[in-house]
């Protein structure tokens, strides 16, 4: 079996470390505890791409290249020649096997939820993977960044592309952790597991 997981973000030095690049951090996280070597870039798909196994469970771990709204154009390229052709050639609607991992507002820091074939909740990342493939069917695992009192409208993309502070990055690391626990639940056991087990 083979796995994509598509860690959200913005490329570029001066977006790491921030709250919208979650997504991104968490899948760099999984793939350096699962032994998945170095990121390389991969032309076609514009993204960086490493490789690492959970068992018999294949994962190709991708951060795309594109900034958060283009997301889609990276995934659809991933995609296709890994699992998406049903037997017309068609794309499947069903897509368990990829995991898009993002930033959360809706959840405060230090939580994280696991969830299938929900609406994108206003995340222009996702939004973009919804449009390129045609279907809201894979799984998604959402990272609280939301602090005690939320930013306002006006305010919410200064914070969202602004970086953690030093206490609330010690709580993201702990949270990138579970989250690379409950992949591995989902490799050796199911996405069911994992989502009672950790949401």
């Amino acid at each position: 079996m083979i796995r994509l997981i598509l860690g959200l973000g913005n490329p570029g030095k001066e977006y790491e470390g921030t709250r919208h690049n979650a997504g991104r951090a968490a899948a760099e996280y999984f793939a350096k505890k699962i032994g998945a070597g170095e990121f390389e870039f991969d032309k076609k798909s514009n993204s960086l791409i490493a490789e690492g196994k959970v068992g018999k469970t294949k994962f190709l771990i991708a951060l795309p290249e594109t900034f958060m709204n283009k997301s889609g154009s990276a995934a659809v390229k991933l995609i296709r020649p890994a699992f998406a052709k049903a037997s017309a050639g068609k794309p499947k609607k069903e897509l368990k096997e990829l995991v898009v991992i993002h930033d959360d507002l809706d959840i405060p820091l230090g939580r994280f939820k696991i969830s299938y074939g929900k609406s994108s909740g206003g995340h222009k990342g996702v939004e973009s993977v919804m449009r390129a493939l045609k279907t809201k069917n894979f799984v998604r695992i959402r990272i609280g960044v939301s602090p005690q009192n939320k930013p306002t409208q006006k305010e919410v993309m200064k914070f969202i592309v602004g970086k953690f502070k030093p206490a609330e990055s010690e709580v993201f690391k702990k949270v990138i952790k579970k989250i690379s626990e409950a992949l591995e639940v989902m490799a050796t056991d199911s996405l069911e597991r994992a989502m009672s087990k950790f949401n």
